[in-house]
This record gives C-alpha cells, structure tokens and sequence, in this order.
C-alpha cells in the first residue's frame, strides 16, 4: 500500500499539547488502542518534564482501558463527550480534572459538522482493512467514524490484524444531509441496508498506519442473579400481555436494549419466553445474549452501533461470519440512535435508571445529584421517541440501603412525560394515562421494595397540595439521610 507504516510512538508524536483527538468505536469495541496508550506515555513524559500535555477528545460512547484509562490516569485529557464507563475517567471528570460535557449520542456527529464544537486534529480509526483510494473497513464498530474521518485535519489508522478482513459488508454508512438540506432517513425496517460497507478516507490525510493485533476489552458481565432474571421475566411477561391486549402487534416490534447485565438479562429473558415471536432489534449495543437468541432462531435481525462481545463471544461469531453477515449491520450512532427512526419503527425501549422517583422522573447519570456514573448514553434517544418506553432498575442497592425509587430524583434525565412504564423485582408500575398521584401509587404499590413501601407512602400523605404532591422540605430527605448515616431506611420525615 501506498501508506506509510508508523510505530504507536510515532503516531503519538504527531498528536501536539491541545490537539482535539476523536475516536472509532463504540463502548470498548472498534476503539483503538495502541496509539492512545503511547499518547498517554508521552503526556506522563512531558508532564515530569514540567510541560503541559493535554489533548480534547471525541469518542463514540465509552471506550476501554487502552484509551479512557491510560489516558486519564496520565491526565492527558483536557476535555471529554459524550460518554465514559472507566472508573478512573469518572474519578478525573468528578474531581475536576477534565471538563466532560453529556450529549445525546444520536447528536454528536451532527455538532460536530454543524461547528458546535470544534473539529478535531486527528481521527484515531481502528480498521479490519484498507484500499489505495481510502476505503476503509472498520472492525466491530462504527461510532462517529465517518464524521470525524471527513473533518478532521490528519488521520491516524491502527490496522488491528485481530478482526478479519471479511468483516467487509458488515457495515453501513451513511451520512445524511444537514438542514436545510436533510431528507428522511430512508430506514423502514432494522435489515435495511441505506449506505455503502466502508468509510471513505481522504489518503491523503493519512499520515500512518500502526499495525497491531489486539482484542477488544470488553469485560465478562456479571452472573445473572435472582433479582436480574426477576427484572427480565418482569418485562417478558409484561410485552406479552400487551401483546395479548392488542396493544403490540401480533408480530412483535423492533426492540431496543441498553448496556450491562440488566439488558442482557431482559433480552435472554424475551428469548426464553416463547409466547413471545422471534423479533428484530434496532438499538446502539449489541451484547453477548443476542448471539445465543439469533442460533436459537428467536431474534431475527439485529441493527446497531457495535458489536459490544465479550472476547469468546466475538470470537464465535468470527468463526461464523457467513451466518452472521446475514443477521448483523452496524450504523455510525446518529443513524442507530436516530430519534426519527426510532418513532417510525415504533421501538419498545428498554432501558436502565440508576434513580426513579415516585411521579416516574428518572435518573441514568449522577449519584446523589452531585457524581457522575457513566452519563446520559442514547436512553434519551429512544425513550422519547419509543412505540413504549420501559425503564428498569433493582429496587434497592447496597444490601438494601439505598432505595432506587425515592421521591425526587437527585437529577433529571428524562421526564415523567417519557416514560411510560418502570419495572423492578417486584413488579411493573404501568403509568400511562395516569395523574401525579396516581403514579405515585401504583409505583409505590408495584416496583418499591417492601422495606420502603410505608416510607414512601408517608412522604406522599406529606405532600404540598398541588398536582405533584412534593414535599420542598423532605424532597431529597433520601439522599441527605444516606450521606448522614450511610442508610436511607433511616430517614426521618418532620
């Protein structure tokens, strides 16, 4: 190939005090990783010698620890969007140590080219292959590749020699128009493939290719456990009945599932329920329950923005990509979490709160108010716009001390005006249709643990008079009462 071979090292030396870096990827898939490592060495190098050494950064979601990690314990990072999961980037951002800012993932690419914020130096990509006129491949995800690979000044590619070149057709690309120039976004159904297979570079961009062979770092979830396998049979039998009702076609919608152990557990549970038609999924994540359900024939299609596989998983589908090419397309994120796509579609969205409150105001993003988790992600994405809009979440934390449902949420991520439906261990809070209060009930009654129920039932007869009976003086009685003395069961309201 025409394209200069570089080492990591010098790929870092190219990247300069200031520079903005953007990023392939999608949750830690599709991400490089050995150009951010060497970055972060060189920021601790400049750093001991008493240089200033730190760079912007654009990424799709969250990444691992070959780029959020390393980065951020070698405070290399100025400032940070739209979504992190590392421990020690939640540790820099909460401390101040880098600015990071939370954004819908669906709008990112579009900030970006409408000069929101500032375009990048250099695109970082991780590719599967590469052609002479700049088509590449990339590997098992997609991100906000095609923007930051069209905007930025200079492009760095890691050939990561772990994903087979045969991963090409596996994508599909497209960029739409922006306004006033924007036409629909031509998807009817999940399979509908509306773009090319490949991201085209400028090679005259390309200022190196860092070969590497590298797996992703996507970690092993959590064992299912006896309140997670509740959740998912929560959410199954509950679609059934709805179904039943009339209220989901007989043929089932496109589903779409957020991160972590909860979603997989969701997913694993719908599969298992054979009431339930085998279904398409249209969402940004595609996890490790999904390949189970699509060999069992129970999900047929899947749409997404990454293939977020734990290693022998990703490795199996590797194995098989002739059965799997057909089953999979992944879409930079402004087109998986397009909100048009999502309302034409008619999506059931399910998605995980870290906090609900009692009138059904949920909370993905902070702890106690003050500490970012992770942040907003596509949740709002698709919940806004879903056919039913689902959020889950266990009841307690901590071995009972924290409720996850209080009275005021200690932050708002999405209103009680778009969430339709809660489900806990415990049961399914259906609000639809329903006023402030009775919401409160029905939630209460439903999905709040049994040692919570008559807490919670206190500080609604305490309510001011007014449609949302809210207490200013006990609102956030929970969350000061936790910070005292490490266990909301104690709460006293006066």
């Amino acid at each position: 190939m025409a394209y200069k071979k570089i080492s990591a090292e010098e790929a870092a030396s190219l990247i300069n005090n200031e520079d903005i870096i953007s990023l392939s990827g999608f949750t830690a898939t599709g991400c490089p990783k050995a150009v951010p490592t060497a970055l972060a060495k060189r920021a601790e190098e400049e750093h001991a010698k008493g240089h200033p050494f730190k760079v912007g950064m654009y990424t799709g979601a969250s990444t691992g620890e070959s780029a959020d990690g390393v980065l951020s314990r070698a405070n290399a990072i100025k400032f940070r969007t739209p979504y992190q999961s590392n421990s020690d980037s939640r540790a820099a951002l909460n401390n101040h140590d880098m600015h990071y800012f939370d954004l819908h993932l669906s709008e990112l690419q579009q900030y970006l080219r409408y000069g929101f914020l500032p375009k990048p130096d250099f695109a970082i990509l991780e590719v599967s292959d590469i052609t002479e006129d700049g088509k590449a491949i990339l590997t098992s995800a997609v991100g906000i590749a095609p923007t930051i690979a069209r905007l930025a000044d200079k492009i760095i590619l890691e050939f990561n020699r772990y994903h087979p070149k045969e991963l090409a057709g596996m994508h599909d690309i497209y960029e739409p128009a922006d306004p006033p120039y924007r036409r629909e976004i031509p998807v009817y159904s999940p399979s509908d493939r509306i773009g090319v297979p490949y991201v085209q570079l400028d090679p005259k961009k390309v200022v190196g290719i860092v070969e590497t062979n590298l797996p992703n770092e996507i970690g092993a979830f959590t064992p299912l456990d006896g309140v997670t396998e509740q959740i998912g049979k929560n959410v199954a039998d509950f679609l059934y009945k709805e179904m039943k009702a009339g209220r989901i076609p007989s043929t089932f919608l496109p589903v779409q599932s957020g991160v972590g152990n909860v979603a997989n557990a969701v997913l694993g549970a719908m599969g298992s329920n054979k009431e339930i038609p085998a279904f398409e999924i249209y969402t940004e994540v595609i996890q490790d329950s999904v390949i189970d359900l699509m060999k069992e024939g129970r999900v047929k299609f899947a749409s997404g923005c990454s293939l977020s596989l734990t290693s022998p998983v990703l490795e199996a589908v590797y194995a098989d990509l002739d059965f799997f090419k057909q089953k999979f397309l992944l879409r930079p994120q402004e087109i998986s979490n397009n909100p048009e796509i999502a309302r034409r579609l008619g999506l059931i969205a399910i998605n995980t709160a870290l906090e609900a409150d009692i009138f059904g105001h949920i909370n993905s993003s902070h702890v106690l108010g003050t500490k970012m988790m992770n942040g907003i992600g596509g949740s709002g994405d698709f919940c806004r716009n879903a056919y039913l809009s689902i959020f889950t979440t266990p009841s307690t934390a901590k071995g009972g001390k924290i409720s996850a449902i209080v009275p005021m949420v200690s932050h708002v991520d999405h209103s009680e005006h778009s969430v339709k439906v809660l489900i806990t261990e415990h049961g399914v809070a259906d609000l639809r249709g329903l006023s402030p209060v009775q919401r409160a009930e029905t939630i209460i009654e439903n999905c709040v643990d049994p040692s919570y129920k008559d807490i919670l039932r206190k500080y609604l007869e305490l309510g001011q008079k007014g449609h949302t009976p809210q207490n200013m003086n006990a609102a956030l009685a929970f969350h000061s009462t936790f910070l005292q003395t490490g266990d909301m069961r104690n709460v006293d309201f006066k």
